[in-house]
């Protein structure tokens, strides 16, 4: 068995389409275009990198990104002062904090000062409590996107087995309430979970969102399940996932690569997110 590549790169350049189309045709009747407010803290090279890409995709769709660039030593009390400033702005639909931040600042106070009608990331309580009662708004963007591609496959996903690796709020805790929403029978692993491979061998559905390579053995996969690598670990200069990807694939049936698996789609759900939320404004 050789698994079928899903191909993120594809799905997400189609999706970047739609949302540019919708948006130029609102444009030709003078509405005002979608805003994105993205703020960035201090000099981390891997959050600036994201940054620039959100804000690349950001231009090609017809967004107009506002990007804060704010020192390291920022108070929390300036950066929730510039939130609350960007929470009334009519020409801004979507706040992003790109994470993680500086220690000094509390990572939750920030997102729960966010307005949850702008909250293009997902992540505040409200909208995911939303989403925890199977009434999404704004849904958290790396599980969106996964949700998106399973829809691509030749796949019923109703009553399906699924395991998710990994309990991040971020991703894992979101990604398990989105495959209980689509009716898959899901566990959440975590890493005082015993006896991983016997779940992990369960699973027709596996959702790899540790960030640690190597601790999900290929040999675990169940033969013909989907396997989708959230990992983003750089070893030795070359971006790999969670699990080998040569040898996975010869397990399972469907199989995202890394990189362009996962995370073109992520993006691609944040610009998502923001046309969502510039439609109810």
């Amino acid at each position: 068995m050789t698994a079928q590549r899903i191909d993120g790169k594809q799905l997400a350049a189609q999706l970047r389409a739609d949302i540019k189309s919708e948006i130029t045709t609102h444009l030709k009747k003078g509405v005002r275009a979608p805003g994105l407010a993205v703020i960035l803290i201090g000099h981390d090279l891997a959050s600036q990198l994201y940054v620039k890409n959100k804000r690349l995709a950001c231009e090609e769709v017809g967004i107009h990104s506002f990007v804060f660039n704010l020192s390291a030593d920022i108070t929390e009390k300036e950066l929730l002062d510039l939130i609350h400033d960007l929470n009334q702005r009519a020409d801004i639909d979507g706040i992003l904090v790109q994470l993680p931040l500086p220690s000094h600042i509390t990572t939750q106070a920030v997102i729960e000062t966010i307005d949850p009608q702008k909250d293009v990331d997902g992540f505040h309580p409200y909208n995911l409590g939303r989403l925890a009662q199977f009434q999404p708004t704004l849904r958290p963007c790396t599980p969106y996107g996964i949700m998106m591609l399973l829809g691509t496959l030749d796949l019923t996903l109703k009553g399906k087995r699924a395991v998710v690796v990994g309990a991040s709020n971020i991703v894992g805790k979101p990604m398990a309430l989105e495959l209980l929403m689509a009716k898959c029978t899901v566990t959440l692993c975590h890493s005082a979970t015993l006896n991983l491979q016997e779940e992990i061998e369960k699973a027709d559905i596996l959702v790899a969102a540790l960030g640690h390579p190597h601790v999900i053995r290929s040999e675990w996969i169940k033969p013909g399940a989907v396997v989708i690598d959230v990992g983003m670990n750089r070893i030795d200069g070359v971006l790999k996932g969670d699990i080998a990807y040569e040898t996975a694939a010869q397990r399972a049936a469907w199989i995202t690569p890394v990189p362009g698996g996962v995370g073109p789609m992520t993006v691609a759900m944040l610009l998502k997110n923001t046309l969502s939320a510039w439609r109810r404004g």
